[in-house]
Parts: C-alpha cells; sequence; structure tokens
C-alpha cells in the first residue's frame, strides 16, 4: 500500500437509494444496517443525504436519519453530505445538529449544500426558490454564528451554543469559494471530472483563510468506487446507477435502481444509450491492484486528505463486498 493511501482517511456517503421491487422504507432500514457494516470495516464517517420528491432517493429528513445511523453505531463519525442549507432556517440547522452532537458527543459532523430543490414542484412545496440558493454564504455565517453565541438576535441557539460540531462545505458551484473565505473543511467531487475538481481545489487552497473551524486547508474528494474480482464484475456495479442517470436526463425523473441484468437486456434509443455508456466512464473501478493504482493517481493529484465514496448499485451483497474490497486496499 502507498503511503498516501495509507495517510488518507476514506468515508461513506450513502444516498439511501430505492431499489426496484424494494420500497423507501426498505431502503432507509438498508442504510441503518449499511452503516454498521462500514464501521466494522474500519471507515472513518458515513454521511447520509437529503433529496425531496426524487422516486429513487429515500433520505429526505437527513438529520432524523443520521440520528438513527449514530443510535445503531458506536465509534464512526456521522453526518450529513449534506443538508441542503437553502431549504432551512439556519437556527432550526443549529438546534437540530446541537442535538445530534448531545446526544452522540464527538461523533456529529455538519455537511451543508446550497442546492435548492429538484423540479419546480418540489421548490413551491418547500417553500423556496432557485433564488434561495444565492445567499448561501451569509446562510452559513448564520448557523456558525448559532454554535459560536455570536448571533446579532437576543434568542440562543440550546442546545447548539457552545458545542463544537465540525462544518464542512459540499463544493458546489460557488461552494469552493465559500469554504474558502469561511475557513471550513471542502468536499468536492466528482472524480470523473479531474480537471474541473483540480480547478476547484487550487481555488480553495489559494484563498483559504484559517478560522477557529480550520487552520488549514482540509480537502475531501467524493466519487464512486467500484472494486471487485474482475473489472467486468466491477462494471457491473456502476449499471443501475449509470442507467438511473440516464433516464433522469431523458424523462426527468430519477427512478429506483434497476438490477444490473435487466439493464443490460433493454433497449435504449440512441441519446439514452449515450447519456448510459457516459455514465460507466471515469469512475474508480476494477480489481483492488487497478482500484489502488488510481487511488494513488487521485490523491496525488488533488492532495485530498479524505476521500468519500458515493457509490450505489441494486446488488446489497456486490456493494458490501465492493466496500470490503476496498477496505482491505486502504489499511494495507
Amino acid at each position: 500500500m502507498s503511503s498516501l493511501i495509507a495517510s488518507a482517511r476514506f468515508s461513506v456517503l450513502d444516498r439511501s437509494r430505492t431499489r426496484e421491487g424494494h420500497t423507501h422504507p426498505e431502503a432507509l432500514r438498508d442504510t441503518v444496517r449499511f452503516a454498521r457494516e462500514v464501521e466494522r470495516l474500519g471507515y472513518h464517517r458515513f454521511w447520509v443525504s437529503e433529496h425531496h420528491g426524487v422516486p429513487g432517493v429515500a433520505g429526505s429528513a437527513p438529520t432524523v436519519l443520521a440520528a438513527a445511523v449514530a443510535g445503531a453505531t458506536r465509534t464512526i463519525r456521522v453526518g450529513t453530505g449534506g443538508v441542503m442549507l437553502p431549504n432551512h432556517r439556519p437556527l432550526v440547522v443549529a438546534e437540530q445538529f446541537g442535538a445530534l452532537e448531545s446526544l452522540y458527543p464527538g461523533r456529529i459532523d455538519m455537511g451543508l449544500g446550497r442546492s435548492v430543490g429538484f423540479t419546480d414542484g418540489v421548490r413551491r412545496a418547500l417553500g423556496r426558490g432557485k433564488d434561495d440558493a444565492e445567499d448561501f454564504e451569509g446562510q452559513v455565517r448564520e448557523l456558525l454564528g448559532w454554535f459560536r453565541g455570536t448571533s446579532p438576535t437576543s434568542v440562543h441557539a440550546r442546545p447548539a451554543e457552545g458545542l463544537a460540531v465540525p462544518p464542512f462545505v459540499l463544493a458546489m458551484g460557488e461552494g469552493a469559494a465559500v469554504a474558502a473565505r469561511l475557513g471550513l473543511p471542502m468536499v468536492i467531487g466528482d472524480l470523473r471530472n479531474r480537471d474541473r475538481m483540480r480547478r476547484g481545489i487550487d481555488h480553495y487552497r489559494a484563498h483559504f483563510r484559517p478560522s477557529p473551524w480550520a487552520a488549514e486547508p482540509y480537502v475531501v474528494v467524493s466519487g464512486t468506487v467500484a472494486v471487485a474480482a474482475t473489472p467486468e464484475e466491477a462494471r457491473r456495479l456502476l449499471v443501475p446507477e449509470a442507467w438511473s442517470m440516464a433516464y433522469s436526463r431523458t424523462h426527468g425523473t430519477f427512478p429506483p435502481l434497476p438490477p444490473a441484468e435487466r439493464v443490460e437486456a433493454r433497449s435504449m434509443t440512441a441519446k439514452e444509450r449515450d447519456l448510459y455508456e457516459s455514465g460507466l466512464t471515469g469512475h474508480l473501478a476494477g480489481t483492488q491492484e487497478q482500484v489502488a493504482h488510481e487511488l494513488e493517481s487521485v490523491l496525488k493529484e488533488t492532495g485530498a486528505q479524505e476521500v468519500l465514496v458515493t457509490t450505489s448499485t441494486h446488488d446489497r451483497d456486490a456493494l458490501l463486498d465492493s466496500y470490503r474490497r476496498l477496505a482491505a486496499i486502504t489499511s494495507g
């Protein structure tokens, strides 16, 4: 194992993806069970996500799900990747994370994103518009102020005030610049577009201002990593997600994950085929030796301190086997 891999942290983001033939409640229970397995494998963090009104994703309440995960595990750090701050009042987010940190001290992370609803209908249901993401930096500043007790109002965030919950910024759009100005750790993806990722990291490091939350830049790179006994088996892990992404681009809705064999047997339009094939490329996928080589290259190119793995597939046994094989790489 290379020194770069040995020195990096490896973590997991699970999106609670729904699967054909399974329900949304099952997907949430799968996430909690998966967190216990990930903890046993020695991963550093386990994060959950926020999506609203998406047929293929069950995770709509990340702090609630994070509480379930933290209650079912003992040592792994638990957090969000992320809470979409424009959808919420910063005071309420501070209170929620304050409660989590109070119940599971020293284990909670606060990953923050700037996206609003996926569709106009979802945004209307949330009472939000696209312009609500424009003051993301101000929303993050307000949120951090509730923890530090520096809010300009007479209100105090209980039990958040005085607690130290590590904040991370998801570098979507202006996220890298916000993370740099506020002196916060940054999560950036995806691994498929290395040039864009490096530009974001370079900007972040060049403009980083030390803060009470971080004395120096901290970079987490995120993306799909699939490890199997053969390259062909690793590629099949990617098939369900690649098809769901292609379907969403051509039909406007993100569906549950189908079995790989059903995707491979179906006919596709030329556009669907192009999007599907594109969705299978650029990921870190292969045997343990191949993925180890790719990981070393990514870490060398980016100087990242951590890798957040976001792999989803229909076959849960194959998914867990992939994470076992990755853990074997990263633990030597």
